[in-house]
């Protein structure tokens, strides 16, 4: 029976196994645990708990333990860049590539047709060194599928060739066609990681200016300040199975270029919250950088901008994500909040 247990195929496979196969062992757990009895415990489901130790298992702690790991992924990047073609969007979703302000730009709606829908541009994470990849390609499907939008999907180039400097206002006045485009229709800003501090930046930007915000933004595990500083997040890396100070850190450095880290086109979290659009942030407690989102949270508060805090015990990066019941929860959130 062992041999069929999630754990026992993780110890056999260790490092060399891939993502996909890690979601797919993610979705056995699913199938195992599916019978469970609902509780009202606020503690992490089974499913969630195995999925961090296989996430533990995975590389990605190690690309991130050093600024010389980032710069050598990098390099590595820059000789065999990775494909951001949209895969696993699943039936009844067309995909339109366009260039928008010489990005390629994707545009994803419902088979059955868009006339009347509400729209979300959606903003990966990656560090701002990692292409879109197929997990978010599957996320912008089920939006598109399941809450009836049209999403909007910009390939923004990745740093150190494209920094903050450029990136941010490129990707706000692209957000601002979208809304005035929309007329009256929904405009939310759904972002992860990377992609949500971009998408709080952008709309930083957008207010600076006088231009109208969009209906609601999405934060995911955002990353809101690149210093990554504060004395409790050095007890939280020992926890996160994904990340590592010091390799968010460097990559923080590249997107910046001539900028300081500070600076709220790279760390939004020292930007201005007053007249923003209302947020929902989503983070959980073994995410190093979830002391950021409470603080996030806090300060756009005390501005007067409506937020909805999701912090989750024991959820680590990314869980809105993840094939768990807690990221399933998290996305029929999302689809409710885009529709």
């Amino acid at each position: 029976m062992d041999r069929d247990n999630p754990l026992a195929i993780a110890r056999r496979e260790g490092m060399s196994m891939s993502v996909a196969k890690m979601v797919s062992i993610g979705r056995l757990c699913e199938c195992n645990f599916a019978r469970a009895k609902p509780s009202n415990d606020p503690a992490p489901s089974l499913q969630s708990r195995v999925f961090n130790l296989l996430l533990g298992l995975l590389p990605y702690k190690e690309l991130l333990a050093s600024a010389e790991a980032v710069q050598a992924h990098v390099q590595k990047l820059a000789m065999a860049p990775a494909s951001y073609e949209p895969t696993g969007l699943g039936r009844g979703v067309e995909a339109t590539l366009t260039k928008m302000g010489g990005w390629p730009v994707y545009y994803t709606a419902p088979s059955s047709g868009h006339e009347g829908c509400n729209h979300v541009m959606f903003l990966h994470g990656g560090g701002y060194v990692n292409e879109i990849v197929p997990s978010h390609w599957r996320f912008v499907g089920q939006m598109t599928r399941k809450a009836g939008v049209v999403c909007v999907v910009p390939i923004y180039p990745l740093a150190p060739r494209a920094t903050a400097k450029d990136i941010v206002p490129a990707t706000a006045e692209l957000l601002r066609m979208l809304i005035e485009d929309a007329g009256d229709a929904k405009v939310t800003v759904v972002g992860n990681s990377a992609g949500a501090g971009l998408a709080l930046a952008a709309c930083q930007w957008l207010r600076d200016r006088g231009h109208r915000q969009p209906t609601r933004l999405v934060l995911i595990s955002p990353a809101a300040d690149a210093s990554v500083s504060r004395p409790e997040q050095m007890e939280i890396a020992a926890r996160d199975p994904i990340q590592d100070i010091p390799g968010i850190i460097e990559m923080a450095r590249l997107y910046a270029g001539e900028l300081d880290v500070g600076h709220p086109f790279v760390s939004p979290l020292n930007g201005a919250f007053r007249s923003l659009a209302p947020m929902t942030i989503f983070s959980g407690t073994r995410d190093l950088l979830y002391p950021d989102s409470v603080d996030l949270a806090a300060r756009a508060r005390g501005a007067g901008a409506s937020v909805e805090l999701h912090l989750w015990r024991d959820q680590p990066h990314n869980y809105a994500l993840m094939p768990t019941p807690e990221g399933r929860r998290a996305r029929a959130m999302i689809l409710s909040a885009v529709a």
